[in-house]
């Protein structure tokens, strides 16, 4: 029997960074943010005599899959599995690609193994994979706050189509993973308690912006916290610098177009790749002009995309 999901990565508006103390792969924040429909990751899980993970077409010995298997049988009747992941995206390249991943996997492992769990439950689970990966569960908009960190949808992708240009500006995987990042930043940066403390009062505010659709409100607090973020991972030690300098050639480049008139604003996870959020109106302008930018690679243009899915369940050999 071969099971097949889909899931997407989401991009959040809100951001966290860093791990609250204890068990469970905890955010540190809240966050909110939007899932993305033209970047996907395919899972099929089999039945197999032993555990196999294979990304992108590669076997991978991964720890936190690994980790993942056990935490579900420790509540669930799960067997040995074939885990085949393809991302149509650059992986660990700071495209939410974990986000992705754990989503897809639990909602594999869920469908193939009959268990019944809610999309709450899956959440859960999705979130010990990678903090973000419970929200990508869900499409749309998407919140993630305590005190149960299972995400939740506060408006659907037709509720407020926007659409985001990605830019390219680096296809490697990066130096520092976002979890050994999280965990220099709260060890060693002297603002890590003030970012704390103040990401909440962002992630009430975003909510409210969102269910008005006050893009010009949005934007500015959205950028705001992602430069309020990367300052918190510059002031680490050693600083963690994930843009490059197309990167930052990308952010002037959208405020200019800001400045003229157009309804867009960026923001950037740990990565290079900037997300630049527009109207709909506005993404054929915005596309071309981070196209136009040197060292730009590629230009994804995508909708607000669905939650994760079953997209097929059928007999087969593995």
């Amino acid at each position: 029997m071969a099971t097949v999901t889909r899931a997407h990565p989401n991009i959040a508006l809100i951001k966290y960074w860093g791990k609250a103390p204890g068990e469970g792969n905890i955010p540190a924040t809240p966050s909110l943010s939007i899932t993305l429909d033209a970047l996907t990751t395919t899972t099929e899980v089999t039945d197999a005599e032993a555990d196999i993970f294979e990304l992108d077409g590669r076997p991978v010995a991964d720890r936190k899959v690994t980790e993942c298997l056990a935490n579900l049988r420790r509540h669930h009747p799960v067997p040995p599995l074939h885990i085949r992941s393809r991302n149509n995206f650059p992986t660990a390249a700071g495209l939410a690609s974990s986000a992705s991943g754990f989503a897809a996997l639990v909602t594999a492992i869920d469908a193939h193994c009959n268990l019944n769990l809610t999309a709450q439950v899956r959440s859960d689970y999705a979130r010990q994979g990678s903090g973000s990966a419970a929200r990508s569960i869900f499409g749309g908009f998407v919140a993630l706050r305590g005190p149960n960190w299972q995400a939740e949808p506060l408006a659907t992708p037709a509720d407020w189509p926007l659409k985001v240009v990605i830019a390219i500006a680096a296809a490697e995987a990066k130096a520092v993973s976002s979890s050994e990042g999280m965990k220099r930043s709260a060890a060693t940066s002297p603002y890590y308690p003030a970012w704390v403390a103040s990401t909440g009062q962002d992630f009430e505010a975003a909510i409210s912006l969102v269910a008005s659709q006050d893009f010009a409100g949005l934007a500015e607090l959205a950028e705001f916290s992602c430069l309020k973020m990367h300052g918190l991972m510059l002031s680490s030690r050693p600083g963690l610098i994930y843009w490059n300098p197309t990167t930052v050639a990308c952010m002037h480049r959208v405020r200019q177009l800001r400045s003229n008139g157009l309804p867009v604003f960026f923001t950037i996870d740990a990565g290079p790749q900037l997300k630049a959020i527009c109207l709909p109106e506005a993404a054929r302008e915005v596309a071309a002009a981070l196209a136009d930018v040197d060292g730009v690679h590629k230009v994804l243009v995508s909708g607000v995309g669905d939650g994760a899915a079953l997209v097929a369940k059928e007999a087969g050999n593995d």
